[in-house]
């Protein structure tokens, strides 16, 4: 009997992020105050920056484009397109997912904007502002999901080819809903006008191009290299690379925004509220409704953590593109990326300790520290036997 006990308990992993992935916040929070700095300190360097655009009158900054595609190509190298042969074999997990990011995430984010920007908020937010905030909120909730799903994923023992799938098929669903979405939510929640013609050259500057870009480079580099090169060597090569763009970005949108930020710091906490209170619930009602339906806790725990994430790059950049680097709308998207990580976490945190909510599975972990294939037991599956 100690001997089946024994036989049955977990091969426990201890689960790290890297120095960037956990201390993300702080890192923002730093770029933050660089920004802000810069902005208020070197003013006419951030006006020049600020002027170099694709076009007079773009709205698309040259620097911010060219550090947002060196953060969405090596992301979209990742997704695997065939995987999607595979969705047949389990559905339900990615019907919920979907329904959750695509029927439910967006409308409710614009509800909940609309609710506390225009009166909840109203003493402390202007009606012009107003309008930017939500619109900057809807564009947020209407890019579901990041590389970073995979980090969260890994950390609540996820199934990381199903984790693929789910993120494979919002990214391709993106490039035909996306820009119809945000335009109808926008104009009818705010009262500003989406120029749709920006709209698609967004989707198909940051979305289109880097995901056939991606795709391309992850066919031919796996034909002549192989998977396992490709995944494990290569990519994580880019991490440094994503990482500078991401935080350069960030210093040059908090820059842009130091008069923003410095004049409406209560607006940023304000800010806060209705994107956090839409992750909370989304991520509930994707967690419920996979338990309702039985969904295995390796796939409802990716399915809640998609629903909870966003995939901020895209949504920064057109927050930018329409309304420009210096407006309401780049500012709320960029305050998504400030609660990102303590948020994730925290979602995390509750799935893990609700495993016990799902049927007992064999559970199948990647460790990227020793790059072995780890199966084990649940330890609700161990407490049976």
């Amino acid at each position: 009997m100690e001997m089946t006990l024994a036989a049955a308990r977990p091969l426990v992993t201890q689960k790290r992020l890297n120095l960037f992935e956990r201390y993300l916040t702080v890192w923002v929070g730093l770029c933050m105050v660089i920004g802000v700095v810069s902005g208020k300190w070197a003013p006419g360097l951030v006006q020049a920056l600020r002027s170099l655009e694709f076009g007079q009158g773009s709205q698309i900054n040259v620097p911010i484009a060219v550090l947002i595609w060196l953060m969405i190509i090596p992301m979209m190298m990742k997704v695997d397109v065939a995987a999607v042969r595979n969705v047949g074999k389990r559905p339900t997990g990615l019907v919920v997912t979907l329904l959750i990011n695509w029927l439910v995430k967006p409308f409710s984010m614009a509800f909940i904007a609309w609710l506390f920007f225009r009166h909840l908020f109203s003493a402390w937010i202007g009606p012009e502002d107003a309008d930017q905030y939500i619109a900057g909120t809807i564009i947020l909730a209407a890019a579901p999901c990041t590389a970073m799903v995979f980090v969260w994923s890994y950390l609540t023992d996820g199934d990381p080819a199903y984790t693929l799938v789910q993120v494979s098929v919002n990214d391709l669903i993106m490039l035909v809903l996306f820009a119809p979405i945000v335009g109808l939510l926008v104009s009818g929640a705010s009262s500003l006008s989406v120029p749709f013609a920006v709209l698609l050259y967004s989707v198909a500057a940051f979305i289109v191009i880097p995901l056939a870009i991606g795709t391309c480079l992850r066919g031919w580099l796996i034909s002549r290299h192989g998977t396992t090169w490709f995944e494990h060597t290569l990519l994580p090569r880019f991490a440094p690379v994503t990482i500078i763009a991401l935080l350069a970005t960030l210093i040059l949108i908090f820059a842009f925004q130091a008069d923003n930020i410095t004049g409406r710091f209560l607006h940023v906490l304000l800010i806060a509220v209705p994107i956090l209170l839409q992750v909370y619930f989304n991520s509930s009602l994707a967690y419920g409704l996979m338990k309702l339906l039985n969904v295995p806790h390796s796939v409802a725990a990716p399915g809640a953590l998609i629903g909870a994430s966003n995939f901020f790059e895209l949504a920064v950049a057109t927050a930018i593109a329409l309304f420009g680097p210096g407006s309401g709308a780049a500012l709320a998207t960029v305050v998504g990326v400030l609660v990102e990580v303590p948020v994730m976490l925290s979602v995390c945190a509750v799935c893990n300790r609700t495993r016990h909510w799902f049927p007992s599975e064999a559970v199948r972990s990647f460790d990227p520290s020793t790059k072995l294939r780890v199966v084990s037991l649940s330890k609700h599956k161990a407490r049976l036997d």
